[in-house]
Order: structure tokens, then C-alpha cells, then sequence
């Protein structure tokens, strides 16, 4: 069954207007949802993981994070990669199905951060390492 048969079309007005209800539009959206592997090190990481606590209970969102690149089709990093991480990430990344995305979250993870300019155990920026496709630039701390 096609996750797309969950929403009602309407055949009377144009193929542009899709009305169904808020519970179907729900189970729908579950169904389509990205299962995150979650990378973090630092600052970054330790204020994201709030999000998945009972506080927010992102997980009643489709949000569930798995513990096994195998099942993960998303790899959220936060925090400074260092050079003594950077295979363990490659690996994680190389062990995830096709379709992939990586989402880059934080000044350290983008850019190294303040870590970077007199560091040289620190990677500038894990898109010198895997794929990067959305950056969220910014420092919670």
C-alpha cells in the first residue's frame, strides 16, 4: 500500500487541492518520517539530546533516534569533530542505505569552531569529511 493512499483526493476540484483529515495527514507524515542517527560530541549535542527527553517527546513526531546506522537514514553531527573521531564518522556514514542525508548542526561541526585556529587535532568542518547536506550555524552555548 502507497503511503500516498492514506490522504483523500478530491476529484472535483483540480488535481492541486488535496483535502484529508488530521489524523490520516498524521499517520502519513509517520510514515514518511527521516530516522535520525545522532553523532554528537560537545556543547551542541548535549542540547540537542534534550529534545528527544521526555519534556518534548519528540519521538510522538516520528523523531526516533536509532542506535544503528543500518536503520538510519539521517546523521545529525553536533559538536567538534577531532582527528581521533573522524574515522568513526566516515564508518557510520559509509554503513548508512542509500537514500542519506547529513545535517551539519553548529559553528564547531561546520567550521571547527574556536577549537580550529590553533588546534591541529581538530577537523575545520565535517564536509571535509562526508556529504553535508543542510548546515545549522549558530552556538547554543
Amino acid at each position: 500500500m502507497n503511503s500516498i493512499d492514506f490522504l483523500l483526493l478530491d476529484q472535483t476540484t483540480s488535481n492541486s487541492v488535496i483535502s484529508t483529515t488530521s489524523n490520516d495527514l498524521s499517520n502519513w507524515s509517520r510514515l514518511s518520517s527521516l530516522w535520525p542517527l545522532l553523532y554528537g560530541t560537545s556543547c551542541c549535542f548535549i542540547e540537542f539530546a534534550s529534545l528527544i527527553g521526555s519534556r518534548f517527546d519528540f519521538d510522538r513526531y516520528g523523531l526516533v533516534p536509532r542506535s544503528s546506522p543500518r536503520q538510519a537514514d539521517l546523521i545529525l553531527t553536533a559538536g567538534t569533530v577531532t582527528m581521533k573521531m573522524a574515522p568513526s564518522l566516515v564508518r557510520l556514514y559509509e554503513q548508512m542505505p542509500e537514500p542519506k542525508y547529513v545535517i551539519a548542526m553548529g559553528a564547531c561541526t561546520i567550521t571547527g569552531g574556536m577549537f580550529s585556529t590553533d588546534s591541529c587535532s581538530t577537523v575545520r568542518g565535517v564536509d571535509k569529511l562526508i556529504p553535508v547536506d543542510v548546515y545549522l550555524p549558530g552556538c547554543p552555548a
